[in-house]
Protein backbone atom coordinates (compact mmCIF):
# COMPACT_ATOMS: atom_id res chain seq x y z
CA UNK A 1 0.00 0.00 0.00
CA UNK A 2 1.33 3.61 -0.74
CA UNK A 3 1.85 5.21 2.09
CA UNK A 4 0.04 8.45 2.42
CA UNK A 5 2.00 11.74 1.92
CA UNK A 6 0.19 14.77 4.59
CA UNK A 7 0.70 18.11 3.49
CA UNK A 8 2.38 19.24 7.06
CA UNK A 9 3.12 17.10 10.06
CA UNK A 10 2.83 18.93 13.55
CA UNK A 11 5.12 18.19 15.94
CA UNK A 12 3.54 19.15 19.37
CA UNK A 13 -0.02 20.06 20.41
CA UNK A 14 0.43 22.99 22.51
CA UNK A 15 -1.11 26.37 21.70
CA UNK A 16 1.22 26.75 18.71
CA UNK A 17 0.44 23.79 17.10
CA UNK A 18 -3.08 23.50 17.50
CA UNK A 19 -3.55 26.72 16.16
CA UNK A 20 -1.35 26.06 12.88
CA UNK A 21 -3.55 22.55 12.99
CA UNK A 22 -6.98 24.74 12.83
CA UNK A 23 -4.93 27.09 10.07
CA UNK A 24 -4.53 24.10 8.04
CA UNK A 25 -7.73 22.13 8.64
CA UNK A 26 -9.65 25.53 7.44
CA UNK A 27 -7.38 25.62 4.64
CA UNK A 28 -7.98 21.97 3.48
CA UNK A 29 -4.86 20.47 4.19
CA UNK A 30 -4.04 16.75 5.49
CA UNK A 31 -2.01 17.45 8.42
CA UNK A 32 -1.43 15.24 11.94
CA UNK A 33 -0.43 16.99 15.16
CA UNK A 34 1.49 14.38 17.13
CA UNK A 35 1.99 14.83 20.71
CA UNK A 36 2.75 13.02 23.57
CA UNK A 37 0.31 14.92 25.79
CA UNK A 38 2.73 16.17 28.60
CA UNK A 39 2.72 20.09 28.43
CA UNK A 40 5.05 22.46 30.28
CA UNK A 41 1.83 24.55 31.97
CA UNK A 42 -0.23 21.55 33.29
CA UNK A 43 1.57 21.96 36.31
CA UNK A 44 -0.69 25.72 36.51
CA UNK A 45 -3.98 25.74 37.34
CA UNK A 46 -5.52 28.47 34.81
CA UNK A 47 -3.80 30.16 32.07
CA UNK A 48 -4.41 34.04 31.44
CA UNK A 49 -4.01 37.05 28.94
CA UNK A 50 -5.83 35.05 26.12
CA UNK A 51 -8.59 36.57 24.84
CA UNK A 52 -12.26 35.00 25.53
CA UNK A 53 -10.23 32.17 27.36
CA UNK A 54 -8.64 34.36 30.43
CA UNK A 55 -8.60 31.75 33.11
CA UNK A 56 -9.08 28.69 31.67
CA UNK A 57 -7.37 25.72 32.68
CA UNK A 58 -4.49 23.99 30.20
CA UNK A 59 -6.23 21.09 29.94
CA UNK A 60 -9.83 22.55 29.24
CA UNK A 61 -8.05 24.57 26.91
CA UNK A 62 -6.90 21.80 24.95
CA UNK A 63 -10.24 19.82 24.64
CA UNK A 64 -11.83 23.10 23.19
CA UNK A 65 -9.06 23.60 21.03
CA UNK A 66 -9.50 19.82 19.73
CA UNK A 67 -13.31 19.69 19.68
CA UNK A 68 -13.40 22.55 17.48
CA UNK A 69 -10.54 21.40 15.31
CA UNK A 70 -12.51 18.72 14.86
CA UNK A 71 -14.97 20.22 12.05
CA UNK A 72 -12.08 19.68 9.83
CA UNK A 73 -11.76 16.06 9.24
CA UNK A 74 -8.18 16.53 7.49
CA UNK A 75 -6.74 16.93 10.59
CA UNK A 76 -5.76 13.86 12.86
CA UNK A 77 -4.25 13.82 16.27
CA UNK A 78 -1.63 11.41 16.95
CA UNK A 79 -1.46 10.34 20.82
CA UNK A 80 2.31 9.40 20.78
CA UNK A 81 5.98 10.98 20.52
CA UNK A 82 8.02 12.14 17.89
CA UNK A 83 11.41 10.33 18.16
CA UNK A 84 13.44 10.65 14.66
CA UNK A 85 13.19 12.81 11.64
CA UNK A 86 14.62 12.54 8.36
CA UNK A 87 14.31 13.47 4.69
CA UNK A 88 14.14 16.97 3.01
CA UNK A 89 11.67 19.26 1.69
CA UNK A 90 8.43 17.92 -0.04
CA UNK A 91 9.02 14.67 1.70
CA UNK A 92 10.29 14.31 5.33
CA UNK A 93 10.12 11.16 7.49
CA UNK A 94 8.68 11.31 10.83
CA UNK A 95 8.21 7.85 13.29
CA UNK A 96 7.61 7.97 16.90
CA UNK A 97 7.87 6.13 20.26
CA UNK A 98 5.13 3.13 19.10
CA UNK A 99 6.62 2.96 15.88
CA UNK A 100 4.33 4.79 13.93
CA UNK A 101 6.01 6.51 10.41
CA UNK A 102 4.30 9.64 8.78
CA UNK A 103 5.52 11.35 5.48
CA UNK A 104 5.22 14.97 5.21
CA UNK A 105 5.84 17.62 2.72
CA UNK A 106 6.05 20.15 5.31
CA UNK A 107 7.15 19.98 8.67
CA UNK A 108 6.29 22.36 12.25
CA UNK A 109 8.35 21.97 15.37
CA UNK A 110 6.03 23.43 17.72
CA UNK A 111 7.78 21.11 20.59
CA UNK A 112 7.83 24.20 23.27
CA UNK A 113 10.14 24.14 25.97
CA UNK A 114 11.03 22.30 29.35
CA UNK A 115 11.92 22.82 32.39
CA UNK A 116 15.08 21.51 33.79
CA UNK A 117 15.03 20.31 37.38
CA UNK A 118 14.49 22.46 40.27
CA UNK A 119 17.33 22.68 42.29
CA UNK A 120 15.87 24.70 45.24
CA UNK A 121 14.56 22.35 47.76
CA UNK A 122 10.67 22.95 48.09
CA UNK A 123 10.32 24.82 44.75
CA UNK A 124 8.48 21.79 43.14
CA UNK A 125 5.78 21.97 45.97
CA UNK A 126 5.09 25.38 45.07
CA UNK A 127 5.52 25.91 41.45
CA UNK A 128 2.22 26.58 40.09
CA UNK A 129 0.32 27.38 42.51
CA UNK A 130 2.29 30.29 44.08
CA UNK A 131 5.47 30.18 42.45
CA UNK A 132 5.26 31.50 38.42
CA UNK A 133 7.69 32.86 35.88
CA UNK A 134 5.76 35.12 34.33
CA UNK A 135 3.94 38.29 35.78
CA UNK A 136 1.39 38.78 32.41
CA UNK A 137 0.07 35.26 33.33
CA UNK A 138 -0.07 35.21 37.06
CA UNK A 139 0.69 39.04 38.31
CA UNK A 140 -2.71 39.73 39.01
CA UNK A 141 -3.32 36.97 41.11
CA UNK A 142 -0.21 38.08 43.39
CA UNK A 143 -1.47 42.11 43.19
CA UNK A 144 0.11 43.78 46.10
CA UNK A 145 1.14 40.90 47.62
CA UNK A 146 4.45 40.45 49.30
CA UNK A 147 6.31 38.64 47.10
CA UNK A 148 9.92 36.85 46.45
CA UNK A 149 11.69 37.11 43.27
CA UNK A 150 14.55 34.08 42.84
CA UNK A 151 17.02 35.87 39.99
CA UNK A 152 20.51 37.05 39.34
CA UNK A 153 22.54 39.66 37.42
CA UNK A 154 21.37 42.40 34.81
CA UNK A 155 18.03 40.23 34.83
CA UNK A 156 17.04 41.41 38.16
CA UNK A 157 16.76 44.84 37.12
CA UNK A 158 14.67 44.50 33.96
CA UNK A 159 12.46 42.11 36.29
CA UNK A 160 12.33 44.60 39.31
CA UNK A 161 10.94 47.79 37.55
CA UNK A 162 8.37 44.84 35.93
CA UNK A 163 6.84 43.96 39.04
CA UNK A 164 6.81 47.09 40.54
CA UNK A 165 3.83 47.41 38.35
CA UNK A 166 1.87 45.05 40.03
CA UNK A 167 3.55 45.32 44.00
CA UNK A 168 5.74 47.20 45.51
CA UNK A 169 6.22 44.57 48.35
CA UNK A 170 9.01 42.14 46.88
CA UNK A 171 12.24 40.97 48.28
CA UNK A 172 15.55 39.74 45.75
CA UNK A 173 16.74 36.15 46.31
CA UNK A 174 20.07 36.09 44.40
CA UNK A 175 20.57 32.69 45.82
CA UNK A 176 24.17 33.04 45.67
CA UNK A 177 26.72 35.87 44.15
CA UNK A 178 24.01 38.58 42.83
CA UNK A 179 26.38 39.58 39.82
CA UNK A 180 24.66 43.07 40.13
CA UNK A 181 27.30 46.33 40.09
CA UNK A 182 27.50 49.33 42.85
CA UNK A 183 25.12 51.24 41.09
CA UNK A 184 22.62 48.36 40.53
CA UNK A 185 22.61 48.00 44.00
CA UNK A 186 22.54 51.22 44.83
CA UNK A 187 19.25 51.67 42.64
CA UNK A 188 17.78 48.83 44.52
CA UNK A 189 18.36 50.31 47.62
CA UNK A 190 16.68 54.21 46.29
CA UNK A 191 13.46 51.90 45.58
CA UNK A 192 13.29 50.41 49.01
CA UNK A 193 14.23 46.94 47.54
CA UNK A 194 15.84 44.21 50.12
CA UNK A 195 18.69 42.36 48.26
CA UNK A 196 19.80 39.17 49.77
CA UNK A 197 22.82 37.08 48.25
CA UNK A 198 22.92 33.88 50.26
CA UNK A 199 22.12 30.46 48.74
CA UNK A 200 18.67 29.46 49.69
CA UNK A 201 18.11 26.66 51.58
CA UNK A 202 14.29 25.81 51.45
CA UNK A 203 11.41 26.92 50.57
CA UNK A 204 8.75 27.10 53.01
CA UNK A 205 5.05 26.21 52.28
CA UNK A 206 1.16 24.67 53.25
CA UNK A 207 -0.65 23.17 50.54
CA UNK A 208 1.11 24.64 47.89
CA UNK A 209 1.28 28.24 48.91
CA UNK A 210 4.41 29.37 49.74
CA UNK A 211 5.24 31.26 53.16
CA UNK A 212 8.99 31.61 53.58
CA UNK A 213 11.97 31.41 51.82
CA UNK A 214 14.76 30.61 54.00
CA UNK A 215 18.54 30.90 53.47
CA UNK A 216 21.64 29.55 54.41
CA UNK A 217 22.55 31.92 56.81
CA UNK A 218 19.13 31.73 58.48
CA UNK A 219 17.36 34.72 57.10
CA UNK A 220 13.69 33.73 56.36
CA UNK A 221 11.90 36.05 53.43
CA UNK A 222 8.33 35.89 54.31
CA UNK A 223 6.10 36.04 51.29
CA UNK A 224 2.82 34.82 50.05
CA UNK A 225 4.36 33.97 46.27
CA UNK A 226 7.40 33.72 44.03
CA UNK A 227 8.37 34.99 40.75
CA UNK A 228 11.78 33.11 39.75
CA UNK A 229 13.59 32.33 36.12
CA UNK A 230 13.31 28.98 35.18
CA UNK A 231 16.65 26.58 33.94
CA UNK A 232 14.82 26.16 30.08
CA UNK A 233 15.70 23.49 27.56
CA UNK A 234 13.91 22.88 24.22
CA UNK A 235 11.29 20.81 24.11
CA UNK A 236 13.08 18.04 21.79
CA UNK A 237 16.33 17.34 20.10
CA UNK A 238 14.83 16.80 16.90
CA UNK A 239 15.22 20.44 15.34
CA UNK A 240 18.62 20.31 15.98
CA UNK A 241 19.02 16.32 14.53
CA UNK A 242 17.76 18.02 11.06
CA UNK A 243 19.65 20.45 11.06
CA UNK A 244 18.11 23.88 12.15
CA UNK A 245 19.93 26.37 13.68
CA UNK A 246 19.54 26.79 17.72
CA UNK A 247 19.61 30.44 19.32
CA UNK A 248 22.26 30.74 22.57
CA UNK A 249 19.60 30.09 24.94
CA UNK A 250 18.92 27.05 22.98
CA UNK A 251 15.44 27.94 21.08
CA UNK A 252 14.51 27.30 17.05
CA UNK A 253 16.19 30.07 14.59
CA UNK A 254 13.15 31.28 13.21
CA UNK A 255 11.54 34.46 10.82
CA UNK A 256 8.83 36.59 11.97
CA UNK A 257 6.54 33.49 9.88
CA UNK A 258 8.35 30.65 11.88
CA UNK A 259 10.37 29.62 9.10
CA UNK A 260 14.02 28.18 9.69
CA UNK A 261 17.30 27.49 7.89
CA UNK A 262 15.53 23.91 6.70
CA UNK A 263 13.60 24.47 3.60
CA UNK A 264 10.35 23.26 4.22
CA UNK A 265 10.82 23.46 8.45
CA UNK A 266 9.01 25.97 10.49
CA UNK A 267 9.07 26.30 13.80
CA UNK A 268 6.44 28.42 16.36
CA UNK A 269 5.58 29.08 20.18
CA UNK A 270 7.70 28.75 22.72
CA UNK A 271 10.22 26.78 21.02
CA UNK A 272 11.11 29.46 18.40
CA UNK A 273 10.50 32.59 20.96
CA UNK A 274 11.39 33.93 24.34
CA UNK A 275 7.67 35.26 24.52
CA UNK A 276 6.05 31.81 26.44
CA UNK A 277 2.72 33.27 26.48
CA UNK A 278 -0.39 31.02 25.29
CA UNK A 279 -1.61 34.10 23.29
CA UNK A 280 1.58 35.10 21.45
CA UNK A 281 2.29 31.26 21.03
CA UNK A 282 -1.35 30.24 19.14
CA UNK A 283 -0.25 33.65 16.89
CA UNK A 284 2.94 32.59 15.99
CA UNK A 285 1.26 28.78 15.09
CA UNK A 286 -1.12 30.96 13.16
CA UNK A 287 1.44 32.67 11.03
CA UNK A 288 3.58 29.46 10.51
CA UNK A 289 0.50 27.76 9.09
CA UNK A 290 -0.24 29.95 6.49
CA UNK A 291 3.05 30.69 5.54
CA UNK A 292 3.18 27.08 5.10
CA UNK A 293 -0.16 26.55 3.00
CA UNK A 294 0.76 29.44 0.65
CA UNK A 295 4.29 27.80 0.54
CA UNK A 296 2.28 24.56 -0.85
CA UNK A 297 -0.01 26.04 -2.56
CA UNK A 298 2.78 27.73 -5.08
CA UNK A 299 4.72 24.52 -5.54
CA UNK A 300 1.44 22.63 -6.22
CA UNK A 301 0.58 25.83 -8.86
CA UNK A 302 3.64 24.94 -10.47
CA UNK A 303 3.63 21.61 -10.67
CA UNK A 304 0.13 21.60 -12.39
CA UNK A 305 0.55 24.62 -14.55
Amino acid sequence: MQEQLLDVAIVGGGPAGLNAALVLGRARKNVAVIDEGRPRNAVTRESHGFLTRDGISPSEFRRVAKEQIAAYPSVSFVADTAVSVAGADGHFQITTATGQSFASRKLLFAVGMKDQPLNIPGLTEVYGKSAFVCPYCDGWELRDQPLAVINRGAEVMHFAALISGWTDRFTICTNGPDELTEEQREELRRHRVPLYDAPIRSIVSNEGIVRQVVLEDGTAVSCSGIFFKPELAIGSELPRALGCKLTELGSVEADMLGKTNVPGVYSAGDAASRMHQVVAAASMGALAAAAMNNELNVEAWSRNG
